[in-house]
């Protein structure tokens, strides 16, 4: 299903500079680079997400020219890392709503000077699990904000801008149906409480700031429980309602690394870290191939 895209209709296709990517439509071809694309994956960690895009080399089965290696082709603008794997772009949005505004906007730009067909954004990440195992895959239907309602607030010249952040149901349900019977971990899908602060916002009693107790801790996090609400990130809110607004299929697939039930520190060995960070990319992976197999 394809959504109705709705974009700024002040842009200027030719003479846009994508300051943050290092992009601009005057001296470079757009469609000529980037058309082709289908999937545009972000992180938040550059290291995480140039991991990510040799991990698609190796499953879509390209090989580089002896001598050559992955670019960051954004790396002369000093603020994200960005890979193309054929019709994939692996790009680190860095941590937190307004570093991924900045980006989402730019790369929304992008694949509409390059006049993509129906392109898919997804955001694979980490994330604190409400009731759920360290490990589980959640794929969000609903993202909340910190006063636990299923909107991000814009706030555009002095006002308060509610959209509604929901993420596209076919490609949710397409996500959910890449489980393996030899995983070793759990795909569930629910609702994602997005913060814009890792400690007190999501109820931490660990930050270098804390005026509340556990027992106010466990309340709340009971109450965001009752909600459905899965895990909590830092990114889903904005990112579900930015591209709902501007007509962009887009899904969020975190891996919990902690039970927030349980207590507040993460502290995971580095093996069993990659190996959690790992399932994310193979879900996604699977998507992908189903996705261009189906072309």
């Amino acid at each position: 299903m394809k959504m109705s895209r709705k974009i700024n209709v002040n842009l200027d296709p030719e003479n846009d500079f994508l300051y943050h990517l290092g992009f601009d439509t005057n001296s470079q071809n757009l469609e000529e680079m980037f058309g082709d694309v289908r999937v545009v994956c972000m992180g938040g960690s550059a290291h995480r997400m140039e991991g990510f895009a040799h991990y698609m080399l190796d499953i879509l089965g390209y090989n580089l020219p002896i001598g050559t290696k992955l670019d960051d082709m954004t790396i002369n603008a000093h603020r994200y890392s960005f890979f193309k794997i054929g019709p994939v772009i692996s790009v680190s949005h860095g941590m937190g709503m307004p570093s991924m505004s900045i980006l989402l906007h730019e790369m929304i730009k992008l694949v509409t000077y390059a006049k993509c067909k129906d392109p898919i954004f997804i955001r694979l990440g980490t994330s604190g699990g409400v009731g759920v195992d360290p490990g589980t895959v959640v794929i969000t239907d609903k993202a909340y904000n910190e006063l636990l309602h299923n909107v991000h607030e814009f706030c555009i010249l002095g006002k308060r801008v509610p959209r509604e952040a929901v993420f596209d149901e076919e490609t949710i349900k397409q996500l959910i149906a890449c489980k393996s019977e030899e995983d070793s971990f759990d795909i569930v899908n629910g609702g994602t409480m997005g913060t814009n602060d890792f400690y007190e916002a999501q109820g931490r009693i660990d930050g270098a700031v804390c005026d509340y107790t556990q027992e106010d801790k466990l309340e709340f996090l009971y109450k965001v429980q009752a909600k459905g609400i899965k895990n909590i990130e830092m990114e889903a809110p904005m990112f579900a309602a930015l591209t709902r607004h501007c007509g962009i299929r887009a899904a969020d697939v975190c891996v919990t690394i902690i039970n927030r039930l349980n207590g507040d520190q993460v502290s995971l060995s580095p093996e069993l870290k990659h190996e959690f960070e790992m399932r994310p990319q193979i879900v996604v992976g699977r998507f992908i191939k189903e996705l261009l197999s189906r072309e």
